[in-house]
């Protein structure tokens, strides 16, 4: 029986290391891309975080715009913008406008959860509820804005999310609850479970949507993807190394602790408390680690659960040259096909008169 293909895409957070700078992370976010983009990943996603000093990317529309300047095939795009804090109008036209720059290549990825405390949320937007229903009138908002689909009659209809792109983005509902994919299924989205967050019900939750799911003008099928932390090395001791830093990383960052993430060194140093231990165990559920064929066999085994033909890899480590070996391997042992043309656009003849 012939293998079913996966395609790898890539969602990365720009996680400062302990010692290390914001301006490193976001330059090693863009050296990341630029290889996923020459390794054939699927998409490269970049994601919202406020109020901390462990992970630089604040702004996902910004970065976008340069990862997506750097890059040549991958499609890129957030993962995601935490609409809430924000103006659906505003959100379209940042989207439409990178999708008029980059043409069939952009993802609009949308979040409902703060990216940070609530203290934050609440200073990013005053008039933010955390209401249902206010987010599912942004959903409707932002979708009738990228479309143009206002109904007559409304103030709306008088008002177009600019510039006017011959293409739309690719919007996708990022969640880690079943609440948004019952969104994503009635506005027609792409859903993404976020895995690595929570690891429990994430199957249910995709069958959930493609069952649900109706049809729209930018997507005539369900698409759903689901992402997991990943740690792919050549040995299994590199491996148990970078996972142990993760152990000690996600503990920290459950405890409110933002110092960077950690070296090897201060992983092995750690003792844990049995509490500890038991919640080490179970944030091993949200991440797969081990050599290429064992975490290939891992993620398969993923894939298939899920039912979906895509997985995007979330990969943090404290040496980014880990980071990079670690991509470099899964594209290895998954065949990635390595894009072979090259986009040789040329503006036609006046384009700049």
């Amino acid at each position: 029986m012939k293998e079913k293909k996966i395609r790898l895409s890539v969602l990365d957070q720009s996680p400062v290391r302990k010692g290390g700078t914001a301006r490193q992370a976001l330059l090693e976010t863009v050296q990341l891309a630029k290889t996923a983009d020459k390794l054939g990943y699927h998409r490269f996603w970049v994601s919202e975080h406020h109020n901390t000093r462990g992970l630089a990317g604040s702004s996902p529309e910004v970065l976008v715009a340069h990862v997506a300047g750097k890059t040549q095939y991958i499609r890129v795009g957030s993962g995601g913008v935490m609409l809430p804090h924000y103006s659906a109008l505003k959100v379209a036209e940042n989207f439409r406008l990178l999708e008029s720059l980059f043409p069939g290549r952009i993802d609009l990825g949308i979040g409902r959860a703060p990216g940070s405390d609530r203290i934050t949320a609440h200073a990013l937007n005053p008039y933010n509820t955390f209401n249902e229903q206010d987010f599912v009138q942004q959903l409707t908002d932002l979708n009738h804005y990228l479309n143009d689909t206002f109904e007559a009659g409304t103030d709306l209809v008088h008002i177009r999310a600019t510039p006017n792109a011959e293409t739309v983005p690719a919007v996708w509902l990022l969640s880690s609850s079943g609440q948004s994919a019952s969104f994503a299924a009635h506005f027609g989205f792409g859903f993404s479970f976020a895995h690595f967050i929570n690891p429990n019900g994430g199957p249910q939750m995709v069958k959930a949507y493609c069952s649900q799911f109706q049809p729209s003008e930018n997507l005539p099928a369900p698409e759903a993807n689901a992402s997991v932390f990943v740690l792919c090395a050549d040995t299994d001791e590199k491996a148990r190394e970078l996972q142990a830093v993760m152990d000690l990383l996600m503990l920290r960052i459950e405890k409110g602790i933002r110092a960077g993430v950690p070296p090897y060194e201060d992983a092995i140093a750690q003792q844990y408390t049995e509490a500890e231990l038991a919640r080490i165990q179970y944030n091993r559920q949200r991440m797969v680690a081990g050599t290429p064929e064992q975490v290939k066999a891992k993620l398969t085994e993923m894939a298939t659960a899920y039912h979906v033909d895509e997985l995007v890899i979330v990969t943090i480590t404290h040496d980014f040259a880990d980071r990079l070996r670690s991509y470099e391997l899964l594209a290895q042992v998954f065949e990635l096909p390595r894009p072979t043309a090259a986009l040789n656009w040329k503006p036609e003849p006046g384009f700049y008169a």
